[in-house]
């Protein structure tokens, strides 16, 4: 039947010129006569694309069309648009001649064909270029349904948790040349990414503070870091004679060198933050500092800190538990007789 009503009650709409046929499932709450203004849709489409080699479906456009809409408008306007771009080009091949009504399937597929070539993250990053283009059409009214809800992104369980001890820190940079040295003790002291210090100009630097710039943020918010006297000496390295390769490739020789194969650079970022707060700083305070949204950022990041912090609180009724022990030992004195 061109009209019909499945198990979950949502009608489907079907349509066959020339033994081509079309078929659209109707979101959820659609009517029967919403089902033959579609079936009406689908008939008329056929007629006027078969001499043309290809059919328009209404609402459900091909997900080619939807993601090169993503790579050539939205893509562009993000912090790093070739990067962006470039998780969209990468499932290209999953989506030819595939239909926004498909997204369930191709979206397992993807998954299915990336796992183990790639890291959770890196699918997640292409999951997220689908999902935005499917947002993007249903905005723009190119579909009928909000299909960007059937993308599922994997879970990543990458979380690090890898601190540096001050020591460790300057076991570290004195196995760095002096330019990649200047930017450990800089993020170490200011809790500053690397992309951040890269961009740092000395017009950035005031008398007491450092001013990050907005484009140089991952927040795109420009925000001001005080200087403290350890750091000072370093600022006058900057701007850093080197690009991100550079500084990556200097970090590595420094860590391997340091019997510390396995620290990346943002763990100086992370130290500077668990330091700060197993001293008893504030957590709006290093959420500020560091430049997060909201402390809800800071309370995951710094999630592992919490066993710490909750056993050091336990600790006061082991000690109030002690002292009863001893009081209980402790011999009574006689009683003084009239």
């Amino acid at each position: 039947m061109p009209i019909r009503k499945d198990a979950d009650g949502r009608y489907h709409a079907e349509a066959c010129v020339d033994r081509r046929r079309l078929h659209r499932r109707l979101p959820a709450g659609s009517t029967a006569s919403d089902a033959k203004r579609v079936e009406a849709e689908l008939t008329r489409a056929l007629h006027t694309q078969r001499r043309a080699g290809g059919v328009t479906i209404p609402g459900d456009p091909l997900l080619l069309e939807l993601l090169n809409d993503y790579t050539e408008r939205h893509a562009l306007t993000l912090r790093s648009p070739d990067t962006a771009q470039f998780h969209g080009y990468r499932i290209g091949r999953w989506l030819e001649g595939k239909r926004a009504s498909e997204t369930r399937e191709v979206a397992a597929a993807i998954v299915d064909d990336l796992t183990g070539q790639y890291a959770p993250a890196t699918i997640n990053r292409s999951l997220g270029a689908l999902k935005k283009a499917l947002r993007m059409g249903w905005e723009r009214n190119k579909t009928t349904t909000d299909y960007s809800s059937l993308v599922k992104r994997l879970p990543e369980n990458n979380a690090r948790t890898t601190t540096l001890s001050i020591d460790q820190v300057d076991a570290l940079a004195s196995h760095a040349s002096e330019s990649v040295r200047a930017a450990i003790w800089i993020s170490l002291f200011t809790g500053c990414r690397r992309g951040e210090i890269l961009a740092m100009q000395p017009a950035d630097i005031a008398r007491d503070t450092i001013t990050i710039q907005a484009g140089n943020t991952k927040t795109m918010r420009t925000r001001t870091v005080p200087i403290i006297a350890p750091v000072r000496p370093w600022l006058k390295h900057l701007p850093l004679p080197l690009n991100f390769e550079g500084l990556k490739s200097g970090f590595a020789r420094a860590r391997v060198a340091a019997g510390m194969p396995d620290v990346n650079f943002h763990d100086l970022r992370r130290s500077c933050g668990t330091l700060l707060i197993q001293r008893g700083v504030e957590l709006h305070v290093v959420s500020k500092l560091l430049g997060h949204t909201s402390t809800t950022v800071t309370e995951r990041v710094y999630a592992h800190l919490g066993a710490k912090q909750l056993r050091t609180g336990l600790n006061v009724l082991a000690d109030l538990h002690r002292d009863l022990h001893r009081k209980q030992k402790r011999p009574r004195r006689a009683a003084v007789s009239a």
